[in-house]
């Protein structure tokens, strides 16, 4: 399929309160995303959803950029990752991992991998849960709604910090990794992730730091005070509207 070029830039966001420290984006950051989000790649459904998931400042936010390599970590149905091909380009590249376990769990997850295959500038890899086979000189790791599913009981308890510990291998210097999950109340542990699919964002920032990055922006972009946080994420009462954290960590330049 032949790609759009990215032309433009998109509106960046600078949100923050007093709970959420300001967002820096890079010099190189586009300021449109226009052309992306209307790639042939993406589909119909894909584009009604931008609205609502605030793709072009998401894609701002994670300082996306033509030409990088990108990784869309547990990459579900594949949403972002044909936002990433489109907007990293024919120059750049996306790896689309999806979890075999995932593969194992639903026939759409197997689908999706296979269909991200097939696209000019995507791999997609299918390692277990704990064992992500990202490539090196990764410019960018992205996960959105599934850093919880690390924690779910299914899996060991030290999933979270194996993955954690790959992305870090797998980033350049000065590479980063942006997350984006449900909130759970504040203090919750990390039974919140089986039974409600949310964690606590300051238990994501101690196991992300923990695993020798540095916290490098978070936005309230996402955040919604009519989420109480107690329902599971696939109750009706709020499914597809739920309150949630982004964070962007970077990888020491030394």
């Amino acid at each position: 399929m032949r790609r759009s070029v990215l032309v433009a830039a998109a509106a960046l966001v600078a949100l923050s309160t007093a709970a959420f420290a300001p967002v820096s984006l890079s010099p190189q950051q586009p300021s449109s995303w226009a052309a992306a989000l209307a790639d042939p790649v993406r589909t119909a459904e894909d584009r009604a959803r931008d609205e609502a998931r605030h793709t072009a400042e998401t894609l701002a936010f994670a300082q996306v950029a033509p030409g990088q390599k990108v990784a869309d970590m547990i990459m579900g149905g594949g949403y972002f990752t044909r936002v990433f091909s489109a907007a990293v380009g024919p120059t750049g590249h996306v790896t689309a991992w999806q979890p075999a376990e995932f593969i194992g769990f639903q026939a759409s997850y197997a689908e999706a991998v296979t269909a991200a295959d097939a696209l000019p500038n995507v791999d997609g890899i299918r390692s277990p849960i704990g064992a992500p086979e990202f490539p090196t000189g990764l410019d960018l790791v992205f996960t959105a709604q599934n850093y919880h599913d690390l924690h779910l009981a299914p899996f060991p308890a030290d999933t979270a910090s194996k993955v954690n510990a790959a992305v870090f291998r797998a980033l350049k210097p000065g590479g980063v990794y942006v997350i984006i999950d449900h909130h759970a109340v504040a203090g919750s542990d990390l039974s919140a992730a089986d039974t409600l699919h949310r964690i606590d964002i300051e238990a994501v920032k101690r196991e992300v730091t923990a695993a020798g990055f540095v916290l490098d922006g978070e936005s309230a972009l996402l955040a919604s005070p009519a989420d109480p946080l107690t329902a599971s994420v696939f109750d009706p009462s709020i499914r597809g509207r739920t309150s949630q954290f982004m964070l962007r960590f970077r990888k020491p330049a030394q």
